[in-house]
This record gives C-alpha cells, sequence and structure tokens, in this order.
C-alpha cells in the first residue's frame, strides 16, 4: 500500500478526495478501504482519467468517480471529504495558497490532508541521471526555488507555510526513501520514459536527440535488476488536519 494511503488512516465509510490522481493507482488503493464509503480522484489530463476510469472498472470498484478539474479553481463542494490525499500530485499548482485552500474548505472539520512530494533533486537520482542524459552536453536552466515543478515543495518550512496559510493546523513532515520503479526491464522503460520526456529534446538536432536517447538507455541498462529498473529516491510525507 502506498504512503499517502497507509498514513491517512482513511476508514471503510469516509469520502476521499485524490489531487492528481493520474491514472487512479492511489484513488483505488483508497477505494478498497473505503468500502462503504467514496473516493472522488481529480486530475488535469483527460488521457490519464480515461485510463483511470477503465482500471477501476475492470477491477469493480463502484464506490469510484473521476473528474476533470484543476484543484485550484475547480467549485469543490463544501466539507464534503473526511480525507484528502496526494501522491506527487501538488507540487504544480502556479497558485499553491489558492490550492490549499480549495482542499481545506473541501474539507470537514478535523478532516486531514495527507500528500507525498519530493524532496530536492540531488536527493532523488532517477532525476539527476534522466536529466543529465536527456541533456545531451547542454546546460539546462533550473527552476528556481519554489517554482511550479516537481520540487516546489522540497523545503519544508515552505510546506509549514503554505499549508498554515490555508487554515491547517497539525503539521507532520516526515522523510521517507525507497527505490523507485520505471518499468519490467531497460526497453519499457526506454519507451515510457521517452514519451514523458521527449520535450527534453527539444533544440537538439537529429544527431544529439539519438545520443540523447542514447545515453537515457545505457542509464536504464545500469539500473536494470531481475524485477525491473529501479532508481533511489526521496520524498516528504506530509501530514496536515483542518481547524
Amino acid at each position: 500500500m502506498p504512503w499517502t494511503v497507509r498514513a491517512a488512516g482513511i476508514g471503510r465509510e469516509e469520502a476521499v478526495l485524490d489531487i492528481g490522481c493520474g491514472t487512479g493507482q492511489t484513488t483505488r488503493d483508497a477505494a478498497r478501504i473505503a468500502v462503504a464509503g467514496s473516493v472522488v480522484g481529480m486530475d488535469l489530463s483527460a488521457a490519464m482519467l480515461r485510463e483511470a476510469r477503465r482500471r477501476a472498472a475492470g477491477e469493480g470498484l463502484g464506490n469510484i468517480s473521476f473528474e476533470q478539474a484543476d484543484v485550484q479553481f475547480h467549485p469543490m463542494p463544501g466539507k464534503a471529504f473526511d480525507v484528502a490525499i496526494s501522491r506527487t500530485g501538488t507540487m504544480f499548482f502556479a497558485d499553491m495558497a489558492a490550492a490549499f485552500r480549495n482542499v481545506a474548505a473541501a474539507l470537514r472539520p478535523g478532516g486531514r490532508f495527507v500528500q507525498l512530494v519530493w524532496q530536492e533533486p540531488a536527493r532523488n537520482e532517477w532525476f539527476c541521471a534522466f536529466r543529465d542524459a536527456m541533456a545531451a552536453g547542454r546546460t539546462l536552466p533550473t527552476p528556481p526555488p519554489g517554482a511550479p515543478g516537481p520540487f516546489a515543495l522540497a523545503d519544508p518550512d515552505r510546506i509549514r507555510a503554505a499549508l498554515g496559510e490555508a487554515g491547517f493546523t497539525g503539521v507532520v513532515i516526515r522523510g521517507q526513501s525507497a527505490p523507485m520503479w520505471f518499468g519490467a526491464d531497460a526497453d519499457a522503460a526506454h519507451r515510457f520514459l521517452t514519451g514523458l520526456l521527449g520535450w527534453m529534446l527539444e533544440g537538439l538536432d537529429e544527431e544529439g536527440r539519438a545520443g540523447a536517447l542514447r545515453g537515457l538507455r545505457r542509464s536504464l541498462t545500469r539500473h536494470e535488476q531481475p524485477d525491473g529498473v529501479f532508481y533511489a529516491s526521496a520524498a516528504w510525507l506530509v501530514e496536515a488536519a483542518v481547524r
């Protein structure tokens, strides 16, 4: 069970909001616990939500629904959820304060908010390896601290400030480290990451693109194990509650 779902302590009759649910893995994990409750998964990507609905239907999980929504601005039902969860989905908000206030308004008094966010890039081997391979010798710009992106909430002080401003209390931040899986083998991981990181090849000529993809494959091959391709990762598990 993912850290976020385990830490949320979801009850069988609770209403759960999954923020940035993607293809719905954490949504389905939550639904298997809240069997007499309900789970709503929200994400911006229509393609991911189609896949999330397909997988939920395939598992016969009737207590799930999915909505295409931007949590920063979406008109949430007031005090409708007992718990909100997010696995690496909250770092991309352009207006962090607005998003967290909206989540707080959707939670009932005493409701919990549990999120998993990445620690700094240097502690995430996967990021450094993929960036270096796709750079193909270029110096890629580094986003300013706090800018929307994977590491926008890498600073625990910023997490506490953003949650406090939104009305959350009892903030607890714990470090988590574990190998991160990217595919069953190097070939599968290469196909997945070529699609995911293809935008990083912009500006390269044909030879440069080919070199970057070869570098990516070499890295993946070095990290291939019998049960898949793994890289070290580090995240913050963040727990908070509404007053």
